[in-house]
C-alpha cells in the first residue's frame, strides 16, 4: 500500500466545500500540499489548519485557468519536494438560466474553472510525473456530466469534458494514475447555489435540488474527501482511465 506521507499534492478549490474537507484529510495522512483557490482569506485559514495537522503547505491564490497559477503551484511543490502529483477540484456553477441566456462571462469562469483549468494543471504537472515514473492526476467530475438538466448546462459541459482530458491523459501518460472522481450529492455551497437560483430554469432547480436536502440525501463534504483520501492512499492506478464513483464500488 503507497503512502502519502511526505509526498506533495496540488489541491485546487481547496477553500471550502471538498476541497477544504481534502486538505485537511490529507494532512492528516502525512501528506505536503500546495493550495489554491481564488479567495485569499478562506485559502489562508485552510492553509493554516492542515499545517496543524502536520502538514508542511504552501498556498497560492489565484485562477487555475490562468498559466501563470498552475506554473506557480508546480514551482510550489518542486520546492516542497516528492511531487506526487494534484487533484483538481476547483468548479463554478452559475446555476439557472438556460443555455443561451447565459452571459459570456459566467460561460468563460465555468469552463475556465473546470476544464482550462484541468487543462493547465496538467499542462504544467504532467511533464514533472513523467519523469518521476509515478504519480496521480485526478479531476473531480460530477454525475450532471450524464444528464441534460436546464441551468446548469455549462456546468455539466465543463464536467464532461473535464473527465475526458482524465482518460485522456491516462492514455497518453500510462504510468500516472489519471482518474475522473464523482463524490456524489454532497452538502457544498453549490447545493445551495442551485437550492437558490435565479432564472428561466429555477424553478426546476429549486424542486430538485431542495428534494435533496429535505430527503436527506447530501453526504459531507468530509465523507466525499475520504473516499477520495482513501483511493490516493490504497492503490490509485487500479483507477487509470477510468470515473471513479464510490456509490457503485
Amino acid at each position: 500500500m503507497p503512502s502519502l506521507r511526505g509526498r506533495t499534492l496540488i489541491l485546487t478549490g481547496a477553500s471550502r466545500g471538498i476541497g477544504r474537507a481534502l486538505a485537511l484529510g490529507l494532512a492528516e495522512r502525512g501528506a505536503n500540499l500546495v493550495l489554491t483557490a481564488r479567495g485569499e482569506e478562506a485559502l489562508a485559514e485552510t492553509a493554516r489548519e492542515a499545517e496543524a495537522r502536520g502538514a508542511r503547505v504552501r498556498h497560492h491564490a489565484g485562477d487555475v485557468a490562468a498559466a501563470e497559477t498552475a506554473r506557480r503551484l508546480v514551482e510550489l511543490a518542486r520546492e516542497l519536494g516528492r511531487f506526487y502529483g494534484f487533484v483538481h477540484n476547483a468548479g463554478v456553477l452559475h446555476a439557472g438560466p438556460l443555455l443561451w441566456e447565459l452571459p459570456e462571462r459566467h460561460w468563460n469562469e465555468v469552463l475556465g474553472a473546470s476544464l482550462t483549468g484541468a487543462y493547465q494543471l496538467t499542462r504544467f504537472a504532467l511533464p514533472e510525473l513523467i519523469a518521476s515514473g509515478d504519480g496521480v492526476a485526478v479531476y473531480v467530475g460530477s454525475g450532471a456530466a450524464e444528464y441534460n438538466l436546464p441551468g446548469i448546462g455549462a456546468y455539466a459541459i465543463a464536467k464532461a469534458a473535464e473527465e475526458h482530458l482524465a482518460r485522456q491523459v491516462a492514455a497518453e501518460a500510462p504510468m500516472v494514475a489519471s482518474f475522473a472522481y464523482r463524490p456524489g450529492v454532497v452538502d457544498t455551497g453549490m447545493q445551495e447555489q442551485a437550492r437558490s437560483a435565479t432564472g428561466s430554469a429555477a424553478e426546476q432547480l429549486h424542486e430538485i435540488f431542495g428534494g435533496y436536502k429535505e430527503k436527506g440525501v447530501l453526504i459531507s463534504p468530509e465523507q466525499a474527501a475520504g473516499y477520495l483520501a482513501r483511493v490516493l492512499e490504497a492503490d490509485p492506478h487500479r483507477y487509470t482511465g477510468t470515473i471513479y464513483d464510490w456509490r457503485k464500488e
